[in-house]
């Protein structure tokens, strides 16, 4: 991409399959532009703003990823955070994974019932929070929602889901997976999480975004078609928002087509992501517990060093990625973060390597503390 009027080998856009340049995706896009503009439908979906085009997207979506039925939501973030509030109410408990994505966590806080926080991906922990949600569900009369990701965004890992989903006969709970990092990427046919882990019948409420393999704006929510007409007519962020704009729609039906009918686009990414991670552990470098194309690269040092890192990098070496330093992770931790895409090829992987192994031997001699970094061509 152009940053600051130059080129840069940019890693920091979930463009996994990359389809926001795909020529059929922009031909989709421009000629459903054309033919509806931005405005069509007017109104939100339960009033004026329904179309065959949007049914035809939510029911293509619901038999894809294996559920009964779909519902379109505008954005991930505001749909997430309105289907927690829509699904529970003050006799139900919220039992939910420590390192779930932001839209979760303010989802949960708006429940006004009881919530436990179980510790990443530890099951006996998850346990432990689900016996103390049975005994107030036992006086309440409410049901228990747990709520966890496929992939986690940050770290990369996935979520330990065959496990929560062997405890839910002994506890009796329904589950909630946000796939935004899985859908699109994982499983035989892309369709997510679920089928990566033969666990789709197990996921009572399957979330995910466009914005992610989709490149685009929107996503939706699939489950039993009781849930999702339940949703349709609760679920405040779409009942009182406009429809997903018909152009967004039909593009979204475009990316959905070529994410099922090229599977080369999937094995492109794979390819990437083999290569990018086997050549950096390779070198030494520290990838945390990583099982997905997400790539956090984990460095020793502190939030002056971070910055000189980061502007080295996009400065000096041409290469733009996202970093995270205290306080989302502890002191003394600097995380870059990668994100591989199927349009990445192995010379950029070969020359992010090169330009980490410079940076990081920058990093252990302690040159961005003695050095304010500028450009240097």
């Amino acid at each position: 991409m152009k940053f600051r009027g130059k080129d840069v080998l940019n890693w920091s856009l979930n463009n996994y399959l990359g389809l926001a340049n795909h020529p059929e995706v922009r031909k989709a896009d421009a000629e459903a532009a054309a033919q509806y503009g931005m405005a069509y439908p007017m109104g939100a979906r339960m009033m004026s703003g329904n179309s065959v085009e949007h049914e035809k997207l939510e029911a293509d979506l619901a038999t894809f990823v294996g559920k009964e039925d779909a519902f379109l939501i505008n954005y991930g973030y505001q749909a997430m955070v309105s289907a927690i509030d829509a699904l529970v109410d003050r006799h139900d408990v919220i039992v939910y994974d420590s390192e779930s994505h932001a839209c979760i966590i303010d989802g949960v806080r708006l429940h006004i019932g009881k919530r436990f926080v179980f510790a990443h991906n530890d099951i006996e922990n998850l346990e432990k929070q689900l016996q103390h949600a049975q005994k107030i569900v036992h006086e309440t009369k409410g049901g228990i929602l747990v709520i966890t990701e496929g992939v986690f965004g940050m770290a990369g890992d996935l979520g330990k889901l065959k496990e929560i989903a062997a405890l839910k006969s002994k506890y009796k709970f329904r589950l909630l997976v946000d796939d935004a990092h899985g859908f699109g990427i994982l499983g035989e046919t892309g369709a997510g999480v679920g089928e990566e882990l033969g666990v789709t019948k197990d996921i009572d409420i399957y979330f995910s975004t466009f914005a992610k393999s989709m490149a685009g704006i929107g996503g939706f929510i699939a489950s039993d078609e009781q849930i999702i007409d339940f949703l349709k007519y609760n679920m405040r962020s779409q009942t009182f928002a406009k429809a997903l704009p018909m152009p967004m729609v039909k593009g979204a039906q475009k990316r959905l087509e070529l994410v099922k009918t090229q599977p080369h686009l999937r094995e492109n990414l794979w390819k990437i992501v083999r290569a990018l991670q086997a050549d950096l552990r390779a070198e030494g470098f520290n990838l945390g517990r990583t099982e997905s194309p997400v790539t956090p690269v984990i460095l020793q040092g502190g939030v002056p060093d971070a910055r000189g890192l980061i502007i080295d990098l996009r400065e000096n070496y041409n290469l733009f990625c996202s970093v995270v330093a205290y306080p989302v992770v502890p002191k003394g931790i600097i995380m870059l973060r990668i994100i591989p895409t199927a349009v990445h090829t192995l010379e950029d992987v070969h020359e992010t390597l090169s330009a980490f192994k410079s940076v990081s031997g920058k990093l252990k001699e302690g040159y961005y503390q003695k050095n304010d970094v500028v450009a240097t061509v």
